[in-house]
């Protein structure tokens, strides 16, 4: 239990932060060893009040010993002969009392009239009082009475009082000072780490390694640290540096290699096309299919470097030209391209006037993908939906395609947006096709345009929904006219 106990109260100082546990340590030892010196000194000090004032007792009980004597005669009480005890002890606020040996009270002043015990040497407390007894000698030189000298110790008590609530006092005060040193000197010992931390934070959040971290201002412990610090800050850059050629460079190679490739794949296919339609009138059945399947693959070839070459724009950061266009005519005209493709799917189109700033080859190829994939992953008598509309609560424009297909299941909903990741399941209908570069290429065309794509579950038709939202801007007086909906049937 105490184990337990004391693991759980390390476990909570070691999340404290430095600075605390630097004045917690110096403000326990401050406390530590202020609390023993106080402890000894008041100790000491209780001790030689008490003294004192026993010791000032009994020199006046020597005193009033010195000269006083007690006169026996027989068959009468004895006589003191001595000085007035009440002159003695009243300016004094004391109690003296002369007593026969056998306990008899001689004289008293002032008169307290009770018992304070057997005469005995040295110093006693009796209630409130401290008691000082000396002895009267004989002209035998022997024990003959007492002189009991007594004073109230409340005047000691409260002298011995202050003493320790001044040794607490000074305690707790130099505890908190020590605190409040500790705090400082650890705040000031900490203003480099934190200044390191602060720049550190910077370069987080703006990936800038060209900053510098603030140079140290003595040689130690901290200053090694800079060093350090500053040396892997270089390496990294260094290697970042090497890394984004290496990666520009690549880049450049995808892109130009598209390019390139754009004209001879455009002749093959036509050639190959070509052959196709002459076998076909020949009737060479097996040349026919060689050549078609020929044919297949360089349309989907032609189609993966396309894909590239956009991926390849965007890696680079290059846009392309934009001008002012309306979204909804460049989705109707992708609608009315992709007609031939939705066999017996329907495709509802409801699109009002979306003006936007963007590039139009890119959002038709972009919307071409997003109305191929509702096609490629819907069954053959599937709805298709498309809608174009503004967003007044957010100010933007938003192009939504959604299918009544199986869906996109939520765990990949984030995923397809990668590249070369493709959804394989039953509603594929074409699944050896596909590039995994669609739904990637769309993301890249859309950020590059400023806008957001997301994929989501349609309520509406129950499978896939995708929405694109664009940056708005404001259309011209009278040019914003709503768009009639319109349905698109199969060729």
């Amino acid at each position: 239990m105490v184990m337990a106990a004391f693991s759980s109260s390390k476990q909570r100082f070691q999340r404290l932060p430095v600075r605390w546990r630097l004045t917690a340590v110096s403000a326990s030892l401050t406390f530590a060893i202020l609390l023993i010196f106080g402890l000894v000194v008041g100790q000491l000090a209780t001790q030689r009040i008490r003294d004192d004032f026993n010791r000032d007792l009994e020199n006046s009980a020597s005193r009033l010993v010195a000269r006083t004597r007690i006169i026996e005669r027989p068959f009468s009480e004895p006589e003191v002969l001595g000085p007035n005890l009440a002159e003695v002890s009243l300016p004094t606020g004391a109690t003296a009392r002369v007593v026969r040996i056998d306990g008899q009270v001689l004289g008293e002043a002032p008169e307290r009239h009770f018992h304070w015990g057997a005469p005995s040497s040295g110093v006693f407390s009796v209630g409130s009082l401290s008691v000082a007894t000396q002895p009267i000698l004989g002209p035998d030189s022997s024990v003959v009475g007492y002189i009991q000298y007594a004073r109230s110790d409340e005047r000691v008590s409260e002298t011995i009082t202050k003493l320790w609530l001044l040794i607490i006092g000074g305690i707790l005060g130099g505890t908190a000072l020590a605190i409040l040193g500790g705090l400082a000197l650890a705040n000031r010992a900490m203003r480099p780490i934190a200044a390191l931390t602060s720049t550190a934070r910077e370069i987080t959040a703006t990936r800038d390694l060209s900053q510098r971290l603030p140079p140290p201002v003595a040689e130690d412990e901290v200053a090694e640290l800079t060093e350090t610090l500053q040396g892997m800050l270089a390496a990294i850059e260094a290697s970042q540096a090497e890394r984004e050629a290496a990666m520009q460079k690549q880049r450049e190679f995808v892109a130009d290699a598209s390019h390139e490739l754009r004209t001879p794949l455009t002749s093959i296919l036509a050639n190959l096309e070509l052959l196709e339609a002459q076998f076909a009138n020949l009737g060479a059945s097996e040349e026919h299919e060689i050549v078609t399947s020929a044919v297949r693959s360089s349309k989907r070839m032609s189609r993966l470097v396309a894909d590239l070459l956009v991926l390849a724009r965007s890696d680079a950061g290059q846009r392309r030209p934009m001008t002012d266009v309306d979204l909804a005519a460049i989705a109707e005209n992708s609608a009315r391209e992709i007609g031939p493709n939705l066999g017996r799917r329907k495709l509802d189109v409801h699109c009002d006037a979306a003006p936007i700033h963007g590039n139009q080859d890119d959002l038709h190829r972009a919307i071409l993908n997003l109305l191929d994939n509702a096609i490629r992953y819907s069954p053959d008598d599937a709805r298709i939906l498309m809608r174009t509309r503004r967003d007044e609560q957010s100010g933007s424009v938003v192009l939504e395609v959604a299918d009544s297909g199986a869906g996109i299941p939520a765990a990949m909903r984030e995923k397809v947006f990668e590249r070369f990741v493709r959804g394989v399941g039953g509603s594929d209908t074409n699944p050896t096709d596909g590039t995994g570069l669609g739904l990637a290429m769309v993301q890249a065309i859309v950020e590059s345009h400023g806008g957001t794509v997301t994929a989501a579950s349609s309520k509406e038709l129950g499978g896939a929904r995708f929405l694109l939202a664009f940056p708005t801007r404001k259309a011209a007086p009278g040019k914003a006219q709503p768009g009639a909906a319109t349905g698109i049937e199969p060729a």
